[in-house]
């Protein structure tokens, strides 16, 4: 369904994207941001679902200006590298990469961001940050509660498991009470990486619960 194309970030960065296309012309255009995974199986699968539900979709390949062709599995080891990578990048570049693929998206419509663990956090940052945006999903973002005094520019709807410890419970009840103006779901029983149904931590029917929300609020903010 999708394809990756080039992407490049203001300061002439070349990022590689996940472009998935709907049938017919576009509600919006939706931005995922991955795991620190890279942009692997499950995330073209999750970028092609938010393309079948209308959206132009893409997924923007964060670590590139670490390491090009990220793509990897869920073991132990591959959570150390990505974790790796992931503390090499600098926020400031991110948001160029999130811009460029703003851009990208905005060919769809308005555009709206979803990210997943670290994607969270990215979407976090970019609620705050980022110009063009018309709201924002973080899904589970273990940096959000290091980011509590980003005030968001859009309208934001926030997706925590409540069995997770990376925000635990306790940190993304915080970051709910310091932002009354987002919505914030929780979720008993799921994990960090709830909504990934190749991960030991899959919940099914948070999984489910939480994507249906997630349609319906990009319905509402991107048409």
């Amino acid at each position: 369904m999708g394809k990756f194309i080039e992407l490049v970030a203001s300061d002439g960065h070349k990022l590689a994207a996940y472009v998935a296309t709907p049938t017919g012309k576009p509600r919006g255009g939706v931005m995922v941001i991955p795991e620190i995974f890279g942009v692997n199986s499950h995330i073209q699968q999750t970028t092609d679902g938010f393309a079948a539900e209308g959206y132009l979709a893409v997924s923007p390949a964060m670590f590139d200006r670490v390491q090009r062709n990220y793509d990897t599995g869920y073991s132990q080891p591959e959570i150390q590298a990505g974790v790796a990578i992931m503390q090499k990048l600098d926020p400031k570049n991110s948001m160029m990469d999130v811009q460029a693929a703003i851009a990208e998206a905005a060919k769809g419509g308005k555009v709206g961001i979803v990210g997943y663990c670290f994607g969270g956090t990215i979407a976090w940052l970019a609620a705050a940050r980022a110009n063009g945006l018309a709201c924002a999903v973080p899904y589970y973002g273990g940096g959000m509660h290091g980011l509590i005094n980003e005030k968001p520019k859009v309208p934001v709807m926030c997706n925590f498991g409540e069995a997770d410890q990376s925000p635990t419970l306790a940190q993304a009840k915080e970051i709910a009470a310091k932002h009354p103006e987002i919505t914030a779901h929780f979720y008993a029983g799921a994990g960090h990486g709830f909504n990934c149904d190749q991960r030991g931590s899959w919940n099914a029917e948070a999984a489910k619960l939480a994507r249906s929300r997630t349609i319906e609020f990009f319905g509402k903010h991107l048409g």
